[in-house]
């Protein structure tokens, strides 16, 4: 069995094998042109946008993930910088402290400074101490007790009980010979160093100590690397055992501004070392790195986004100048293939016209011989009638051909209001059953109508045309025998359906390619004109159809119609019919 899909009778003829899609011929026109660019332009913009997100968002994911990368990477390394700065100043601090016992270990011995040295006395041993390193200010002598029997210097004051201080705590009781102490206010930080040192004369402990010179000793602090954006400071910590080994660096809030702070333990005092820095500071190249980062990015995201949409730019032009070419060229081919069909038409038309013109001519001698004596013909009535007959016959053939000429042209021009299928059917089959197939007893005719079918925007008479020519032919195909001719109608491909099918004869596969073209008949051109499908085809054609035929020999065929679902409203049967 073969199915031709007739795509509602290209304008061609010879193009049987359109594929459904293809309803209507093609014909260029300003419209299409508009409809053709606002596609491109459609197009051009979803592969615009597409291109530009399917390239921005793994680039920002890597600009993200690199931005993470990179943050961390100089987070660590200011926070490695900062505490390296506050391991070496530790260290700068430990040695200071360790050189300025070391000095005032050297009046130990001095037997000037006895136990109950003089102003003048402690006042030369100052000035002795200096002389070997100007960081002291003060030299003074505490006894077992923690009172300072004499002192040589601006602060503390002579009589000023130390005792208390936990950091000499250790040189009373005798584990350390030496401490560093200082002077330090309520909130901890360091005014003033104290170096103090243990010696034994005559049996008894006495302590020496001297102030340290605070100038010398912020020198000291703000070496090495001096460095405007980091500040120093000593915080008195008695809870500080040994050093630490590593300085903790964290981020505090400060004044309302967010810092690095690094703090580490110093080995010789109990002090914490604290240097901050502002976290903006710290971060100059984290962030200069990430607006490098981010202008990069714009940059090569607009670049890019440029590229990307010039190119498809050009490349959619280029395509619709194709596109244009190629519908310029379609449009002269369906002008040609329009010239080629009214070629055949009007051979068709001729051939047709000329049959019976023929018979009227030839009938036309006849009748002039009768009234001639010499072929002695029979001139009654009778015979006269006979001839004229055949005239009359041949001349409404001829009337017949002219009159579904001018059907199959007024076919052409579809109507719009709601039309009920199933009431075209069952109207149509009436009307043959009175005339046409009146003689028919032969037919079993079945109806399968759905009755949930819904409407058609189309005019009823052209629908009724349809219907009519195809059961028409469906009832020449079984012929005399006896046959069944089945209608139903449904949905199919989301289209409304009617189909048409018949026990007849069938129809050759070399015959379906030309069954739907104009003047194509195997009746025998005293039966019929080769009109009724070609008007058929047309009709579907300008509703926006499409007609299809399958068929087997000797078996029967199928005529299935397609219109549009294009009306959704219920409609009153009443006024469909």
């Amino acid at each position: 069995m073969r199915v031709w899909d007739m795509s509602l009778l290209q304008d061609n003829p010879s193009t049987t094998r359109a594929p459904r899609e293809s309803i209507h011929a093609y014909v260029y026109s300003e419209a299409n042109r508009q409809q053709m660019g606002q596609r491109f332009r459609r197009l051009q913009r979803k592969l615009t946008i597409g291109l530009i997100i399917g390239f921005l968002l793994p680039n920002a994911l890597l600009a993200a993930y690199f931005h993470h990368q990179l943050t961390h990477s100089l987070k660590n390394s200011a926070i490695l910088k900062l505490a390296t700065l506050a391991d070496n100043q530790k260290n700068a601090l430990d040695l200071y402290l360790q050189a300025r016992v070391s000095n005032l270990s050297t009046l130990l011995p001095d037997p000037s400074l006895s136990q109950a040295p003089s102003q003048d006395g402690l006042a030369a041993g100052l000035k002795r101490l200096n002389a070997l390193h100007e960081d002291f200010t003060g030299l003074g002598l505490l006894d077992a007790g923690g009172t300072v029997r004499a002192y040589a210097g601006p602060v503390p004051e002579q009589g000023k009980t130390l005792g208390l201080a936990p950091w000499l705590g250790a040189l009373f009781d005798g584990s350390r010979s030496y401490c560093i102490g200082d002077i330090h206010t309520e909130e901890g930080e360091v005014q003033q160093g104290i170096v103090a040192v243990r010696r034994t004369l005559d049996g008894r402990n006495d302590i020496l100590f001297a102030s340290l010179n605070p100038d010398r000793l912020a020198e000291v602090l703000a070496n090495p690397a001096p460095d405007d954006t980091v500040h120093r400071s000593l915080l008195h910590d008695q809870s500080a055992s040994g050093s630490s080994k590593e300085a903790e660096v964290r981020e505090r809030m400060t004044d309302d501004e967010p810092v690095l702070s690094a703090r580490i333990r110093l080995a010789e005092a109990p002090w914490l070392l604290e240097l901050s820095q502002p976290l903006p500071v710290a971060m100059a190249e984290m962030y200069h790195a990430r607006r490098v980062l981010l202008w990069s990015l714009i940059a090569i995201t607009l670049l890019f986004s440029l590229l990307i949409t010039f190119t498809i730019s050009k490349l959619m032009q280029d395509a619709r100048r194709m596109a244009d070419r190629g519908s310029r060229l379609q449009e002269m081919l369906v002008h040609a293939s329009k010239l080629a069909s009214i070629g055949e038409l009007a051979a068709g038309v001729a051939h047709e016209i000329n049959n019976p013109l023929a018979i009227i001519m030839a009938e036309s001698g006849v009748i002039r011989d009768m009234f001639t004596p010499e072929f002695e013909l029979d001139h009654s009535r009778e015979a006269l009638e006979k001839e004229l007959a055949v005239i009359d016959k041949a001349a409404t053939r001829a009337k017949g051909i002219t009159r579904r000429l001018q059907e199959m042209a007024k076919a052409r021009v579809p109507q719009s209001e709601p039309c009920d299928l199933n009431a075209q059917v069952s109207n149509t089959l009436a009307r043959l059953r009175k005339v046409e197939l009146k003689t028919k007893r032969n037919l079993d005719i079945q109806l399968d109508l759905d009755p949930d079918l819904p409407a058609v925007l189309a005019e009823a008479e052209p629908i009724r045309q349809v219907i009519g020519n195809l059961l028409l032919n469906a009832a020449d195909a079984i012929g005399e025998e006896r046959g069944v001719i089945a209608i139903s109608t449904g949905m199919e491909d989301r289209m409304l359906a009617i189909h048409i099918a018949d026990t007849g004869r069938g129809i050759p596969p070399e015959n379906l390619e030309r069954i739907f073209h104009p003047f194509f008949t195997t009746k025998g051109g005293a039966y019929g004109t080769g009109l009724g499908l070609s008007i058929a085809a047309s009709i579907v054609k300008y509703l926006g159809g499409v007609i299809k035929v399958s068929s087997i020999v000797g078996k029967g065929s199928t005529f299935t119609v397609l219109l549009p679902n294009n009306f959704t409203c219920p409609i009153n049967p009443q006024e469909a019919a």
